[in-house]
């Protein structure tokens, strides 16, 4: 299903984190472990450990770090996920030269992100109590076109994966299992305004998506190459719908009536 939408929002970027903010997983919200200095993780208000929570793994985007974990998940939701957020590679920025942490879509760095984002998920598996079958990826910028290469070198693994203003890969065969990523949801957003990824490329994107069978949800957005409160909200409703939708499958499926004669 494709569906393109224009909604009012206001940009997070630039925003400081919420403030008064405990990093103490045990008063629910976050940890930044100083033996673990490469990821961040994010406890739901009210955590409950028999209950299965679906995992958010996020990819930050160009020139920020794990702690933009921090800042998303208020927005997102204090209560819906456990999730965890890797730092990326030091990268060169092409706009101001600048070096800072980042995803590069160089093969050996496409190699280490897989390798990082899998530990992160065993790592978050051992502190919480997380259903292995709702492990969704996102990611901002480059964090969201890393997330893209990952879900799709590995859609089993994954529940969904989302991209806020990262352009689908090239190179080094991005839809190489595409058989069985047609069978993963894909939450994409998009700034109208947006010179990084313009609507011209979200558009190329979307039709080598749809050719190639994939289920896409494409959103656009008032705004530039911004990751906006809108855009997380809209996030966690494609996310709870997932999940909604694959337990009304799964019900279906053990009812007497979904059963194969």
């Amino acid at each position: 299903m494709n569906r393109s939408e224009h909604l009012t929002t206001r940009p997070l970027l630039g925003k400081k984190p919420p403030a008064n903010l405990p990093f103490d997983i045990q008063s629910a919200l976050f940890a930044l472990p100083a033996h673990d200095a490469s990821r961040a993780f994010f406890a739901p208000l009210h955590y409950e450990p028999n209950y299965g929570y679906p995992l958010l793994v996020w990819l930050h985007g160009p020139g920020s770090d794990e702690r933009q974990l921090m800042r998303i998940m208020p927005l997102v939701s204090m209560r819906n996920y456990v999730a965890v957020a890797p730092r990326g590679f030091r990268v060169i920025s092409p706009e101001s030269g600048h070096e800072g942490w980042g995803w590069s879509q160089a093969l050996d760095h496409i190699q280490a992100a897989e390798q990082r984002v899998f530990e992160s998920i065993e790592a978050a598996q051992r502190k919480f109590h997380v259903a292995a079958d709702r492990i969704f990826l996102a990611g901002f910028d480059c964090g969201g076109t890393m997330a893209f290469r990952i879900a799709m070198n590995h859609p089993s693994r994954f529940g969904g994966v989302i991209s806020m203003g990262g352009p689908f890969p090239s190179g080094q065969t991005p839809l190489g299992q595409w058989t069985e990523a047609r069978h993963l949801g894909v939450f994409l957003a998009a700034g109208r305004d947006s010179l990084q990824y313009p609507p011209t490329q979200v558009c190329e994107d979307l039709r080598l998506l749809h050719a190639a069978g994939v289920s896409i949800i494409l959103k656009q957005y008032p705004c530039g190459h911004q990751l906006t409160e809108q855009m997380l909200g809209d996030m966690n409703r494609w996310i709870m719908e997932q999940i909604a939708t694959a337990r009304d499958l799964s019900l279906q499926a053990d009812s007497p009536s979904g059963m194969a004669q």
